[in-house]
């Protein structure tokens, strides 16, 4: 079992158990304060002790209460129900006169044992309530074969009885202190085995809707590690677009540490590891921070997509912003590197627009895939960052993109005087603050896996 589904039913039984116990405590409470306006004799200290004797086992109870098989709560709410059976149906001790023990089948206490059988909803499994059911319809059943074995202790009486009533023998049965009537001890088993299998039947479904939410938790926890927030909300409500296998334009951006491999070999595997997941940290929070998906780490890279599942008006405009994020949080890193005796470390960035084909892959592990020579393209220009000293590299593709998602965005008047986008490098507006980098055009560049070179733009910071 997962350990946050573990986590989830845990919590959820910890839960029930408060409640069942405060549920408890109010009830005998309630029942102790009935019993000594109906009854203020000596003979209700015995009930006040025995209802102190279940408030002390319910709390030990929550003490020992966990999700799965525990030998010691069986026995203690086996306890319980042995104790409340004694309780109906032995003599108070402190009685005075006599009385028969027959006598205690004539009040109808078994509706005590339906205070237990709500408290165990709160708190257990369908299975311990069909448990409990048993349970008590064994014990009840077997105490009052019991009491009906115990022989008349007043004859007496009972033939004064008996000569009073000849003729009404079903008055008799009634009011005779000495008989069992069977038949309601058949109808009080059966009818308690009915609500309990209600209520069993009903913690069933509650119990498979809790491990449904659990187990949805998780799948929200999963997409939440590759998709940014806005995007695991929709995902969340409909998965369709992860299932669809299509064509469609995105922006993709490759990150990498340059010169990594050299930087591992002379360092321990437990601090190459720490600088990877802080650096995977730092670039992941950016990814997310501007609506990106986390498509995969490559090491000491990663790769992020931008428009996936589902295209945005602004996917090449958030895939450059992130960039120059990512080269801010870098630089950021390194300060602090420094500061702590750490060599600084450099990243190459190259991101790509085009089209490219999304959709589920694999059989039985499914992973959704973006692949399609943007992919390959997007990678190599990171690549470029090296041989171009430059810590950014993006194609013609996307920077006219970002030009076309800046004017489809400007309001209507502005948009209907501007011309169409040129093939100029993205220059934030003097009166605007500076949300891109001034790209420098190169010239263009032959990209292996390309029939023809391709128009670039790099930034330097």
């Amino acid at each position: 079992m997962p350990s946050s589904l573990a986590q989830a039913l845990q919590a959820d039984k910890q839960e029930g158990l408060t409640l069942a116990v405060k549920a408890r405590w109010w009830a005998l409470a309630v029942i102790a304060l009935l019993i000594i306006v109906t009854d203020p004799n000596v003979r209700a200290i015995y009930y006040l002790v025995l209802l102190l004797g279940f408030a002390v086992n319910g709390w030990a109870q929550l003490r020992i209460g966990r999700v799965g098989r525990s030998r010691a709560e069986l026995f203690l709410m086996l306890f319980d129900l042995a104790l409340l059976t004694v309780v109906i149906l032995v003599p108070n001790p402190l009685q005075t006169g006599y009385w028969p023990p027959t006598m205690q089948l004539h009040y109808g206490n078994f509706f005590f044992f339906y205070v237990l059988l709500a408290g165990a909803t709160l708190a257990y499994s369908w299975r311990t309530l069909v448990a409990m059911g048993l349970w008590t319809s064994g014990l009840w059943v077997l105490g009052v074969v019991i009491i009906s074995l115990v022989p008349v202790s007043d004859p007496a009486l009972r033939a004064n009885l008996l000569a009073a009533l000849d003729g009404y023998p079903e008055l008799l049965l009634f009011l005779d202190p000495f008989a069992v009537r069977f038949t309601g001890t058949i109808q009080e088993v059966v009818v308690f085995l009915i609500v309990v299998a209600i209520l069993a039947v009903n913690g069933w479904r509650t119990n498979r809707l809790l491990l449904r939410s659990a187990e949805t938790e998780r799948e929200r926890g999963n997409l939440a590690r590759y998709f940014s927030p806005n995007v695991v909300s929709e995902l969340s409500q409909n998965d369709e677009p992860l299932k669809q296998v299509r064509t469609q334009k995105v922006a993709v951006l490759f990150v990498d540490i340059i010169g990594f491999t050299a930087y591992a070999n002379e360092r321990q595997p437990a601090q190459v590891i720490q600088t990877l997941r802080e650096f995977h940290s730092r670039m992941e929070r950016q990814v997310f921070a501007h609506g990106g998906t986390l498509d995969k780490y490559l090491g000491d890279g990663l790769m992020a997509t931008f428009g996936t599942p589902t295209a945005g008006r602004q996917d090449a405009s958030n895939a450059l912003d992130c960039a120059v994020a990512m080269v801010a949080e870098v630089k950021a890193w390194n300060a602090g590197r420094v500061e702590h005796g750490e060599v600084p470390l450099q990243a190459g960035f190259g991101i790509h627009y085009g089209e490219v084909v999304l959709g589920n892959i694999g059989a039985n592990r499914l992973e959704f895939a973006v692949i399609g020579d943007t992919v390959n393209t997007a990678s190599r220009l990171e690549a470029l960052t090296r041989s171009l000293k430059v810590p950014l590299v993006v194609s013609d593709a996307l920077v006219q993109q970002v030009l076309r998602e800046e004017r489809a965005a400007a309001p209507p008047a502005e948009r209907a005087e501007q011309p169409a986008p040129p093939a100029a490098p993205v220059e934030p507006a003097p009166t605007q603050p500076v949300r891109r980098p001034a790209l420098t055009a190169l010239p263009p560049q032959e990209i292996r896996g390309l029939a023809a070179p391709l128009a670039l733009w790099t930034w330097v910071d």
